[in-house]
């Protein structure tokens, strides 16, 4: 499968925000990317242009590709409740950003990677697919020959983040994705009432 592999704090410049995550390069050059970086004098954005950098923003923040995000919205549209809110739910009920979540990988990236590699198991059963759906009830571990991976046992020591939907057993190196989560519980900066408008066009 097709990702993103290019440089990180670039992208970030382009959204004015560390999306990836804490990045040094982007604290010391917070401005646009390119030759003339800050100087350069930008007219004001049309209506699209604003939408469509929100849909960028949301599919490199979450790791998903065009494809993958339109139908992720298709689906949104077709339950029930707010569409855009329901579009940022199916992402955060992602594996791979679940396992982001309760600390086991230090980036989206990273937990990707975990997930492929099959370190990662659902209800004691291993599974590799990074765009996996979960469901409230659903136990997300490390498999039991990864628990002593250096990886993950510094990722663990190094997270402080706490999600009142996701619960984690740092004995047992599990978690539950307790509950669907509220937007208000979601802390990415993404306004999807204008992914919501560019999908609708």
């Amino acid at each position: 499968m097709a990702r993103y592999r290019g440089p990180k704090t670039k992208i970030a410049r382009k959204f004015g925000e560390a999306i990836f995550g804490d990045d040094k390069s982007f604290e010391k050059r917070n401005y646009p990317p390119g030759q003339h970086g800050n100087n350069r004098r930008r007219g004001k954005k049309s209506e699209y242009a604003v939408q469509l950098m929100e849909k960028q923003k949301a599919k490199y923040t979450y790791g998903i590709l065009e494809r993958q995000f339109r139908n992720l919205f298709e689906k949104a549209n077709r339950n029930k409740g707010v569409t855009g809110e329901v579009l940022l739910q199916l992402c955060e009920s992602r594996l791979d950003n679940v396992v982001y979540r309760m600390g086991v990988a230090p980036s989206r990236r990273a937990a990707r990677q975990l997930v492929g590699h099959r370190h990662i198991t659902v209800n004691g059963e291993v599974v590799n697919i990074p765009s996996y759906q979960l469901k409230p009830g659903d136990v997300v571990g490390v498999r039991e020959k990864s628990k002593s991976l250096e990886a993950i046992e510094r990722s663990l020591a190094n997270t402080s983040s706490v999600y009142e939907w996701i619960s984690w057993n740092s004995e047992k190196k599990e978690g539950t994705f307790v509950s669907v989560p509220e937007r208000i519980q979601i802390p990415e900066n993404i306004k999807e009432q204008l992914i919501v408008e560019l999908y609708s066009k």
